[in-house]
């Protein structure tokens, strides 16, 4: 889930879009990602002249640390040295915690009581913190020749909660792309037959879930996911949905309104294929405050569904305390007759996802009911 997920904070780059980015190594080692936007041609990055974009005194750098704003040089470089000391020293710390989590398909992480905990999620989460180290480490190796690069800049879908609950579901029966190799094609065809994917055309491909209860982060990784059988499946939604108090049945409503909507526009979608493609499932863990019966209905606004936002992105939709947030990602091997260099072009509806999305929405229904009972 989620290996890109960068974040921009009190600087003049757009949420979503194009920018470029150059990779540098600070003393220690430790690779730096510095984005300026884009302006002029955005296809000759080699000789890309940066002088109309963001002043070098107010860069946004990303690290396999802490997200670091400079500004002007104010912060000293006896203190920029300690914070480096530490940051190492939990560095280690943090290498060690993770020997555990290779071995595991289904953990448990404790977050720390004291202080915020919805602060603690932001900066200390142990599961995307591994997987943004690596993707650093791929990067810096795959920039050995160059130093310029066009990256797409995408929104951070958990930044705007304070404890995010996700839900990664690989959607339809088919996975394999129109241009996967005939071992590529083999290997995810065998991944379906194998997974609730053949079956309800819908499997766990990754969960993280906020237990109120305990305090805990629990994870479920992509190959537990593929062991599941439906019964299982469901149980994992039950799980998504519960927060180890009890079950967020206001979330319900939502969720299933938008999965409808979601349905009946893919129904209309003439050639379009998302193979491989993912759904995302989102809502905030945190628990929400009591709002008394005779509440002023101002104090009610927080508590109402926000208005769509199409332009956020795929099928976007705004959270609010009690909604919940469905979007379509990854579209690498999405296709449809507008896409002129692709050799293959599909009749009809993409049959295979828009299954997966009744029985979504039809397990979701079950536990919903049964839970009413």
């Amino acid at each position: 889930m989620g290996e890109n997920a960068f974040k921009v904070h009190h600087v003049s780059v757009p949420q979503t879009g194009v920018v470029s980015v150059s990779f540098e190594e600070d003393e220690d080692g430790n690779l730096c990602l510095i984005a300026y936007p884009l302006n002029g041609d955005h296809d000759n990055l080699e000789n890309l002249d940066n002088s109309d974009c963001e002043p070098k005194s107010k860069l946004l750098r990303w690290t396999n640390k802490k997200t670091v704003l400079l500004e002007n040089e104010k912060i000293s470089k006896e203190w920029v040295r300690q914070h480096r000391k530490e940051e190492k020293m939990k560095s280690h710390k943090l290498e060690e915690e993770f020997e555990w989590l290779k071995k595991s398909e289904v953990l448990y992480y404790t977050v720390e009581k004291k202080g915020n905990v919805s602060s603690q999620f932001k900066h200390h989460n142990p599961w995307s913190m591994k997987c943004h180290q690596q993707q650093l480490q791929r990067m810096k190796e795959n920039a050995k020749h160059r130093n310029q690069y066009k990256f797409i800049l995408l929104e951070n879908l958990t930044s705007r909660y304070e404890v995010p609950c996700v839900l990664d579901l690989k959607m339809g029966t088919r996975q394999h792309g129109d241009d996967a190799s005939e071992e590529k094609k083999a290997n995810q065809i065998r991944k379906c037959q194998q997974s609730t994917s053949a079956v309800i055309g819908v499997r766990v491909c990754g969960m993280q879930v906020y237990q109120a209860g305990t305090g805990q982060l629990m994870f479920m990784n992509k190959y537990h996911g593929r062991k599941l059988s439906v019964q299982g499946f469901k149980e994992a939604l039950y799980q998504f949905f519960h927060n180890g108090k009890y079950l967020r049945r206001e979330l319900f409503e939502s969720v299933i309104k938008k999965l409808t909507e979601l349905k009946s526009v893919l129904e209309k979608q003439e050639s379009y294929r998302f193979y491989s493609s993912s759904l995302l499932i989102i809502y905030d863990g945190k628990e929400r405050q009591e709002v008394a019966v005779d509440s002023d209905p101002e104090d009610l606004e927080d508590l109402s569904e926000e208005s769509s936002d199409e332009s956020a992105g795929a099928y976007a939709y705004k959270p609010s305390t009690s909604t919940v947030d469905v979007r379509m990602i990854d579209f690498a091997h999405t296709t449809c007759k507008y896409y002129g260099e692709d050799s293959v072009v599909h009749e009809g509806q993409d049959t295979g996802y828009v299954f997966g999305l009744q029985n979504l929405i039809d397990i979701i229904k079950e536990i919903r009911d049964e839970s009413s009972e």
